[in-house]
Order: C-alpha cells, then sequence, then structure tokens
C-alpha cells in the first residue's frame, strides 16, 4: 500500500508543477544538485525509472554517510515532461544555486549548450546529449561519460560484424531513429562507416506523432528487407516499434536498440515474442551487487523510495539511475579532495568531471563491479569512452549476451575534432581551451 501512496503523492506534486528534492534536515551545508526530469508526458516510461535510480542513490548517500565526505546533496527535480521550451526554463530556474545541470534530453542539452559557456556550469549528460562534447578543448563545460552515441553505434556494429566492418560489404543496415535531434545524432556516423566498407545505411525517421502508430515505417522495412534494424528510440517509440517488429515476423535476433531502447517495460509488454532483441548497454543490472543491498536498505525498505514496488529495482534502468547519480558524485568528491573543501562550487566541479577516474578498484569500492566498464576523464576527453555489452532479452528478462565491446576511436575521434571545430565555427566567437594537450 504504502508504494501506491507514494505514486499518487508524486502525481500530485507534478500536477501543481513543484520540484520534488530529497529532503534535507539542513540546506545551509549542502550541495545543491538538480535535475531536470521527465516523469510526465510520452517518454515517461522511461523517465520514471531513470529519475528513481538517481534520486534514490543520492537518497542512500545522505542516509547512509551524512552526503559526500559529510555534505548532503540537495537533489531537486524540475519537471520538463520532456519539453525543450520547459527544459530551459528549468535550466533558468535552477542555474543560481545550482553546481550542475543535467537536461536530459539532446534537444535540451543544444539549447543550454552555448549558456553553460557564460554561467559557468557544467553539463553532465551521461551517455546522451550531442557527441562532439567528449571534445573537452572545444566544451569546456559540457559532459557525456561513460559513452558516447557515437561510441554505441560503433560497438552496434562491430556485434554485428563480428569485428569486421568490411564484412557488411553489400549489406543494408536500417536505422529506426525518432524524427529528433536525439535520433538524428548517429547518423553522421553511421553514414561516415557506410561509405568507408561499403554497407548501405537507410535512416528511416518516426515523428514524434508516429511513436505508436509506426505501419509506414515498418512497410519501409518489409519493403527494403534490411539485414538488420538498429534503433535509436526514445519512451513510446520503443514499445511501439518492437510490437511493429513482432507484427511483421522481423527476426529479433536482428534488431538491435541503443541503451535506451532497452526498457524492460517495453519487453514485458510482449513477453516471449520479443525473445532475441538487443540492446548495446554501458550499464549491467547486478541485483545481488553490494550498492544495491544498501540502496535498499536506507532508502526502499525505509519507505523514502518513489519506486511503485520493490522488485522495481532490478530494471536496467532503474540501476542505470544509480550509475549516472554515481558519476556525478564522484565528480564532486574529486573536487572536494582537489580543492580541499566539502561545499564544492560549479568551477570546481568542472575539474572533478574532467578527472573522474574510475577504474576496477574504485567501483568494487563503490559496490558495483560488474554494473559498468572503467573509464576516465580529462580535459581533452569529457567522455572516457568506456566500453558496454549486448543485452539481450531472454523472454522474461534482459541477460548479458557479449563479451564487453568498445568503439572504434580512430573513426570518433577526428569525426569529434571536425565537428567540434563546425560547432565552434558557426557559433563564433567561442572559447577554445588552447592549453589542453590530452
Amino acid at each position: 500500500m504504502k508504494y501506491r501512496v507514494k505514486t499518487a503523492l508524486l502525481g500530485a506534486a507534478l500536477g501543481l508543477g513543484t520540484i520534488l528534492a530529497v529532503p534535507l534536515a539542513s540546506a545551509q551545508e549542502s550541495i545543491y544538485a538538480p535535475n531536470l526530469s521527465y516523469r510526465t508526458g510520452p517518454f515517461a516510461a522511461t523517465g520514471i525509472p531513470l529519475m528513481n535510480g538517481q534520486r534514490d542513490y543520492i537518497m542512500m548517500l545522505n542516509e547512509r554517510d551524512g552526503g559526500v565526505n559529510g555534505v548532503k546533496i540537495d537533489f531537486d527535480e524540475c519537471e520538463t515532461g520532456y519539453s525543450t521550451e520547459k527544459g530551459v526554463e528549468c535550466y533558468e530556474k535552477t542555474k543560481s544555486k545550482a553546481v550542475v545541470t543535467q537536461p536530459w534530453s539532446t534537444g535540451i542539452t543544444l539549447q543550454v549548450l552555448p549558456k553553460t559557456n557564460v554561467d559557468k556550469i557544467p553539463i553532465l549528460a551521461p551517455g546522451y546529449g550531442f557527441s562532439p562534447m567528449s571534445d573537452g578543448k572545444v566544451f569546456q563545460w559540457a559532459f557525456n561519460p561513460p559513452a558516447s552515441y557515437w561510441d554505441g553505434a560503433s560497438m552496434m556494429l562491430n556485434h554485428i560484424s563480428g569485428g569486421d566492418l568490411d564484412s557488411l560489404k553489400g549489406k543494408k543496415v536500417a536505422l529506426l531513429h525518432l524524427d529528433h535531434p536525439f535520433g538524428k545524432e548517429p547518423i553522421p556516423l553511421f553514414e561516415t562507416l557506410a561509405a568507408k566498407h561499403g554497407f548501405e545505411f537507410l535512416p528511416i525517421p518516426v515523428g514524434l506523432k508516429e511513436m505508436q502508430n509506426q505501419s509506414s515505417q515498418w512497410l519501409q522495412v518489409r519493403r527494403e528487407k534490411p539485414d538488420y534494424v538498429l534503433m535509436w528510440g526514445w519512451g513510446a517509440m520503443n514499445a511501439g516499434a518492437i510490437t511493429e517488429a513482432i507484427k511483421t515476423r522481423y527476426p529479433m535476433d536482428q534488431f538491435i536498440g541503443i541503451w535506451w531502447s532497452g526498457h524492460d517495460g517495453d519487453l514485458q509488454a510482449v513477453g516471449e515474442k520479443g525473445k532475441g532483441y538487443k540492446s548495446i548497454s554501458w550499464s549491467v543490472p547486478m541485483n545481488d551487487a553490494p550498492v544495491m543491498a544498501d540502496v535498499k536498505k536506507y532508502v526502499v525498505d525505509a519507505g523514502k523510495s518513489l519506486l511503485d514496488k520493490p522488485e522495481d529495482m532490478d530494471t536496467v534502468f532503474y540501476q542505470r539511475g544509480l550509475l549516472i547519480s554515481m558519476i556525478l558524485v564522484e565528480g564532486i568528491r574529486s573536487a572536494q579532495n582537489e580543492f580541499d573543501t566539502k561545499v564544492v562550487t560549479a568551477e570546481q566541479l568542472r575539474w572533478g568531471l574532467e578527472n573522474l577516474k574510475i577504474d576496477d578498484a574504485r567501483i568494487a569500492e563503490l559496490g558495483m563491479t560488474g554494473m559498468i566498464a572503467p573509464f576516465s576523464t580529462s580535459c581533452a576527453d569529457h567522455t572516457g569512452h568506456s566500453g558496454a555489452w549486448m543485452l539481450e532479452w531472454d523472454g522474461t528478462k534482459f541477460v548479458t549476451a557479449s563479451d564487453m565491446l568498445t568503439a572504434d576511436q580512430s573513426v570518433i575521434k577526428p569525426l569529434e575534432a571536425a565537428k567540434a571545430a563546425e560547432y565552434a565555427t558557426a557559433n563564433a566567437p567561442w572559447p577554445v581551451n588552447e592549453d589542453c594537450k590530452m
């Protein structure tokens, strides 16, 4: 019953337009880290578990450790409904106190990107946003660890080709993508690799109003008969695409989504019929990880989570939310140590995010072994370009279905540099950190 009550209270809070916060005993000695959440709208199905995971990790640290090095995190949510306009409003509303902005939409990210140079607030967009943000010389205030969309695209192609992209020559690879900045993100890399390796690249856009009725797109799939369909979907688009793939009898083992297209709920709705569908993922659910026990003890069992039911802890997106907040917290911790202070500023956090060292030893200390691949950032590399795995739906749940995959940086790095320079030129005068060498 208490989980139903929490859900009702959450709906009422969002209906009133309030900001949902992790409650603090005192805000005088705290670090304000807002999240531009999307618990409502057409993408809420994916947003809710992600936001719950982010919030619960911060809550666990506040309850278990008194925060980070004794300083609690004031973790607010400003609801955007995934609307770019509302996202910009939330950014403006929260920026005066914030040490970070977490935009949660490629569209919002692109809108606030130039603002952060002036406001000096780091953008933290784990596994999303504008892929060239990896170039820290050009995008000094933007971070997208542990892997970019171009990393994901490269790893998907590496998987279907068995590590030899030349083997795709003469084959047809379709990209079913949301007709939105998010969905268009991987296209430059796919086009580059198709030209280099001789496969046909077929983009198939899905409009925002078509997400739940993709009959025309899947008619095109039936007509074109691609060897693989790769999906850049979000929210309601994923469920619509999976349903249509089953209806048209497209082979599920030739259908692969980006990490935001691997939501448990979408596959649970089709059960056994979805067996074989895969999603590349930089996170792996580990229900028996020590961090999960602590979140359960200090947050879920204590009745302080917004989860509808405790078993929702076992899902891919909830656990990815935990990892996303871990990345933020490790940036805060790094900044505290470097500047010998507890309440870090936005500029100090920028340094912390630029000097992340999430190695195997640190992952073990955090109780997250197996949940994420090691990575590190630098002034030149704001992503870290970690590895990822294929998760496959076995009819009831997602299971790991590959060894760790890595992206081809020999192609990605030059493209990042070219597109970053193109962006800087188009938005001149744009500050570039010429002192950054590595």
